[in-house]
């Protein structure tokens, strides 16, 4: 049974006898005796598969009649094939230029009639299977990045990136580098929040952890993971600017993040909050292992190591709104920060007893700018 419909348009009936019995068994046919009628039928719901097009006809010729059916998106996609008597060069020019497939001229082989139509057939199936394929294609892209993009809310950007760019391979593996780590914690987090709604506290912790997260960004920390209330994020991995600019860098986004909860505290107080966390910052410069730790099927890109405990017990010993840094991290920035010395601390893994410095503030020429808006 023909799956294929063939519209055959001329207004000469010997014609259009000798088109039906060269597609006879092999095709549906359907007459057009006028350029408007086969419009009629290229317009129907039932559309040809292809259109044998004579170019002299009374009223309205082959070539305009090609023309409206490229011109209209729901007939465009039509093969037409012209078969005409006309056989100057520049007839069969035009009738390309009109977006014709082919043009055969008069007296035809039948032979090469059905060759053609079988061609041009079997080329617009293939094309609209590629079509077809594209668009699956399309969609599955648009599922992809919305995917990739829900995903990257789940790591870091530097290392999504990498990742997405194939300069970083998932697998277990780690480097030993000399990182400046940053940990931060609510002071009294837990007597704080104790007499909140959950609800209340869900939306302090966000918007507390938002405003941090844009202003770390914006000075290009790698932010490793919230704990509670707790953040880590380090500089130096996967990009560095050099271990004393990583250092500076953090420094720098940690008093930013401190003159930021100035103005979190003035909203949260306005919002009937009585008691607005209070953050401190325990800043240190050491030799960590960074990279991916865990199994085969669940890795964490993280940094482990006595230097990422000593920068927690930095923190805790910080005052309130305060930020403490190690010796060595003052070292690479005592040139961009004002500091006092706060005598020393010790942290486990850690044998000796590491000198620790209060931030008071930063030069003007050296200020970060404007706090970063949430």
């Amino acid at each position: 049974m023909p799956d294929k419909t063939i519209l055959i348009v001329d207004d000469t009936p010997a014609n259009i006898a000798a088109a039906l019995a060269i597609l006879k068994g092999q095709y549906r046919t359907k007459v057009a005796t006028s350029g408007a009628k086969a419009l009629e039928h290229a317009a129907a719901s039932d559309k040809p598969d292809l259109i044998l097009l004579d170019v002299t006809m009374p009223d309205m010729d082959g070539y305009e009649v090609c023309a409206r059916l490229k011109a209209d998106p729901e007939t465009a996609a039509i093969p037409v094939v012209f078969l005409t008597a006309r056989t100057e060069a520049a007839d069969e020019a035009r009738g390309f230029e009109l977006g014709s497939v082919d043009y055969i001229h008069k007296p035809f082989n039948p032979t090469v009639v059905r060759a053609r139509v079988h061609t041009h057939l079997l080329l617009r199936d293939t094309l609209k299977q590629i079509e077809e394929r594209n668009a699956a294609l399309d969609e599955k892209t648009r599922m992809l990045e919305s995917l990739s993009v829900k995903l990257s809310k789940y790591l870091s950007p530097q290392v999504y990136a990498s990742i997405f760019a194939g300069s970083r391979d998932v697998e277990l593996a780690t480097e030993r580098k000399r990182l400046t780590v940053f940990f931060s914690d609510i002071k009294d987090f837990v007597s704080t929040t104790a007499d909140m709604q959950p609800e209340d506290l869900t939306a302090m912790l966000n918007r507390y952890f938002t405003a941090m997260s844009k202003i770390a960004l914006a000075h290009g920390a790698l932010i490793d993971k919230f704990i509670g209330d707790a953040m880590l994020m380090f500089f130096g991995d996967p990009e560095t600017k050099g271990v004393e600019e990583d250092a500076r860098a953090c420094v720098r986004m940690a008093v930013a993040m401190q003159r930021q909860m100035v103005e979190l505290q003035q909203e949260w107080r306005a919002s009937g909050f009585e008691h607005p966390f209070q953050m401190r910052i325990g800043i240190n410069t050491g030799y960590c292992n960074v990279g991916n730790f865990g199994s085969e099927d669940r890795m964490d890109y993280t940094i482990i190591g006595a230097e990422v405990n000593l920068a927690a017990r930095i923190q805790a010993a910080a005052d309130p709104g305060g930020i403490l840094i190690s010796y060595p991290t003052w070292a690479l920035v005592r040139g961009i920060v004002r500091a006092e010395e706060r005598g020393s601390i010790a942290a486990k893994g850690i044998r000796r007893e590491v000198g620790v410095f209060a931030v008071t503030g930063i030069p003007d020429d050296q200020d970060p700018g404007p706090v970063a808006r949430a």
